[in-house]
Parts: C-alpha cells; structure tokens; sequence
C-alpha cells in the first residue's frame, strides 16, 4: 500500500494522514491478474477501476473485422478501466488485459465516491485526475489529426521512454493509431532505435 500512499503525496503535492489513508485502504480490494487473464471482456460491466501496483496492461476494443485497437497502456501508477461502463453501469465495449503478472488495486464505483466524500485529497486527487485526463485526451485527439506518423512516435518515445522495453512492436502501432509496417520504417531511420519488447501474440 505504500506505492498508493506515495501516489497520492505526489499527485496532490500533500500528505496524507494516517487516519484519512486507512479509510482509503478499508476501500480497495487488493487483486492478482496473471499475463493473459482479464480484468474485463466486452459485454461486461467495468465493475472496477483498477489502480497498478505492478505490472503492465493493455485496454483495447475489437472491430468488426477482428482487429485489436489499443486505447490505453497501463503500467505502475496508473488507473485502468472503462470510466462509463463503471459509472453508468452499461455494457462495455473494451476488454482489459494482463500483458505482465500483475498487482492491483480495485475499487467500486459507490466506494470512490464514499471516499471522494469523506477524504479531501482523494477529492483532489480525483480533481487532478480528471484534469489531467482530459488533458491528455484532447492532446492526443490533436496529434492524431493533426501530426505525423513520425511526429506521433516522437512524441510517444519522449513521453514514455521505457514503454518500448515492455510492449511490443505490434502494441505501439495499434494504440498510436498506425500500421505495424508505417512504425517499423520511422524505427529504421533513428539512429539507436530502442528494442521492443518480444511477445508471442498481439
């Protein structure tokens, strides 16, 4: 629990007390994935948003034709899950995949906001949050109309560098919204392109 305690210190640029982190951990359901078990499969409920003590997991969709789009990456510190899904309580259109063993912390929708109630810094940190994510959402929006293929990459390497050591080739492609065969030829061209990771499947 000391990775979420040091989460919180460092999102909301406080400390939490004791007394308000207890109330925090009698909320979460610590939990295990194995690489290649779900948290989540399309049609189901989100039932959870999934806070990452270690690991690595992806959220992606699947179209009509069979192909896998990637959405989110999560590895430590980061929450994962289908927000509408998990407030509204409607089907989801997303599965959440173990890529790595994995440790998480799970809460449910009426337990976070018992917690946004009754703990000011997680009010703050959800604040943040949903200030950051919107944030990056429309940033990405932006370079995927906007920027280049190679651009995108850049920006991607710049903005998680050890990304490429723990998902693969394939991975990176389909969540920057490009072909495998487009990344692989910006990859050519850089001087010391990093190694991706070596997986078995997409």
């Amino acid at each position: 629990m000391q990775v979420l305690r040091d989460y919180i210190d460092q999102q909301t640029c406080s400390t939490i007390s004791n007394a308000d982190f207890d109330l925090v951990t009698a909320e979460l359901l610590p939990y295990k994935l194995q690489k290649k078990q779900f948290l989540l499969r399309a049609g189901e409920v989100c039932q959870y948003q999934a806070f990452v003590v270690q690991g690595a997991l992806r959220l992606y969709s699947v179209d009509a034709r069979g192909n896998k789009h990637i959405h989110v990456l999560g590895v430590e510190n980061m929450w994962i899950g289908d927000r509408e899904s998990w407030s509204q309580l409607t089907p989801s259109p997303y599965y959440i995949e173990a890529l790595e063993d994995s440790q998480l912390l799970l809460v449910n929708c009426p337990q976070a906001q018992h917690l946004v109630r009754t703990v000011p810094l997680v009010a703050e940190l959800v604040r943040i949050q949903d200030e950051r994510n919107a944030i990056a959402t429309q940033k990405r929006l932006h370079d995927a109309i906007s920027c280049s293929a190679e651009e995108r990459y850049a920006a991607f390497i710049a903005q998680h560098p050890t990304y490429v050591q723990r998902f693969s080739q394939l991975m990176i492609a389909s969540y920057l919204g490009i072909s495998p065969e487009t990344l692989s030829r910006i990859r050519a061209k850089l001087p010391l392109a990093p190694a991706t990771a070596e997986r078995d499947d997409f």
